[in-house]
């Protein structure tokens, strides 16, 4: 008699380190949409299915998939989860090794409220499932209309989900509210104050704009990490960077951006002086700051965050990226606020408001 597999755990697996390698959405998609349809199936008739050929008739379930779940259900991992498995990377040099196994959690994270592909509760999972004791929930601000950024009554529905999530969570975790709010023009929040006050962490980004001359973009990135309801500067640059994944060479070269041009001293003596971070952007098309930048702020004595700005289960396994460039720039371990605890995170970014 085989072994007992779980069929929709080996697909999502599957989907889970396609994410991570940064695959085509379409990839990802066609196996967890494989998931749901075998999760709704009943056993019998995925048994039945299987011997006689028919799975790939399943709504959702194609010919790739369906040989998955045979295979898992024969007792077998099935080859495809293998060979992912297979080629994954190389271990961590010990010094980024170290920062990994120090972090906590993860400050920069979006669901499908905003630009995610997944709901809250299947990222929470994901990453208690990878031994976060938080993450920071950071979807957008309303600004940003491509991302489907929340107005304040979305926001606000957001926070009473969270709440209620939160009794559901398995213990240790923990959903800490906040955004990733958009950095205006002036240097402004892009949400009311009351609603930012409200919130666990508040990360800032540029996300318009970004080829301002250096004086403006000075100015408005200081302004905004003086406001007291900035906690981390997020993607410090803007730039986009050439990633493996998705999409041939050619694409990916197309999709790349040079960073933003400002006067670091300036923007690091704001970070220092209010007492926030800088961001450390984990996602292999951003890698932001870049590491002259990074030896900078820290040898000013700045501190960081290490962050996916994840937008998939997957992408929450990002952290190794950051870990490997603050080890490069020797970041200490101390000086990066996801390490602590969440109730020193929490004390850090009310100590700001």
């Amino acid at each position: 008699m085989p072994s007992p597999r779980d069929p929709v755990a080996d697909l999502r697996r599957i989907a889970f380190l396609l994410e991570r390698a940064n695959e085509a959405t379409y990839r990802v998609r066609a196996f967890r949409s494989a998931a749901a349809a075998v999760a709704k199936t009943p056993h019998d008739e995925l048994v039945a299915r299987a011997e006689a050929g028919t799975l790939a008739k399943l709504a959702g379930v194609g010919e790739v998939t369906a040989r998955c779940v045979t295979e898992s259900l024969a007792g077998e991992e099935p080859v495809y989860l293998r060979r992912i498995t297979a080629t994954e990377g190389a271990d961590l040099p010990a010094e980024a090794a170290a920062i990994r196994a120090a972090l906590r959690g993860d400050c920069h994270v979006h669901s499908d409220w905003s630009d995610g592909g997944s709901p809250i509760e299947e990222m929470a999972l994901a990453a208690a499932d990878l031994g976060h004791e938080y993450f920071v929930l950071t979807d957008h601000s309303p600004r940003l209309t491509v991302a489907r950024g929340l107005t304040a009554d979305r926001l606000r529905r957001q926070l009473d989900h969270v709440a209620r999530l939160n009794e559901a969570l398995p213990d240790g975790f923990r959903i800490l509210t906040g955004i990733e709010v958009d950095i205006l023009e002036d240097g402004g929040l892009d949400q009311e104050d009351e609603l930012l006050a409200r919130l666990d962490l508040v990360v800032g980004s540029v996300h318009s704009k970004l080829r301002d001359d250096s004086a403006r973009m000075t100015r408005r990135m200081v302004t905004a990490i003086a406001n007291p309801h900035l906690d981390v500067l997020g993607h410090m640059t803007g730039r986009k960077v050439a990633a493996a994944g998705e999409g041939d060479a050619a694409h990916r070269t197309a999709r790349t951006r040079p960073p933003s041009d400002f006067d670091l001293d300036k923007v690091v003596a704001a970070v220092l002086e209010h007492g926030k971070a800088i961001e450390i952007n984990s996602r292999p098309d951003r890698l932001d700051p870049p590491k002259r930048m990074l030896t900078v702020a820290r040898e000013a004595g700045c501190l960081f965050t290490i962050d996916t700005d994840a937008h998939a289960p997957g992408q929450l396994d990002w952290l190794d990226l950051g870990c490997e460039r603050a080890a490069l720039c020797g970041v200490p371990a101390d000086r990066i606020v996801n390490t602590w605890t969440t109730e020193r995170v929490t004390q850090w970014t009310a100590s700001h408001r």
